[in-house]
């Protein structure tokens, strides 16, 4: 499995963005997938994730009620709604594919995109 992660930029204190993550090759339509984040200095974080049939979702506490997971296994593709943007959500975002894991562990994910940058001024 292949993954794609795009839809970083720049924007502003309470802005939004919409991240994707194109999944090819093996069919990621069977893995939970997730997005994490990593700002520097510190460690690759658990923002979201959701259930191969999109079924069941899990938030960061910092994530709830701004950003909205979602799926299209039609299309393979993985999407994170981010609004009310904050400085503190600056980061590289990176999507996740987890064959047989549902959860917030990153070392249980098999397969990472190769991150998208998320900037946040104030």
């Amino acid at each position: 499995v292949q993954l794609q992660a795009s839809g970083g930029g720049l924007v502003q204190t309470g802005g939004s963005l919409r991240l994707s993550c194109a999944a090819s090759g093996r069919t990621a339509l069977n893995y939970n997938m997730g997005w994490f984040r990593q700002a520097p200095g510190k460690e690759r974080e658990f923002v979201a994730g959701i259930s191969w049939g999109g079924y069941a979702t899990d938030y960061a506490d910092s994530a709830k009620g701004r950003f909205t997971i979602s799926r299209d296994n039609a299309e393979n593709t993985l999407d994170l709604r981010m609004n009310s943007l904050k400085p503190e959500d600056s980061a590289i975002y990176y999507c996740a594919a987890a064959p047989r894991y549902f959860g917030r562990t990153r070392e249980r994910y098999d397969y990472w995109g190769q991150g998208t940058q998320v900037t946040v001024s104030s």
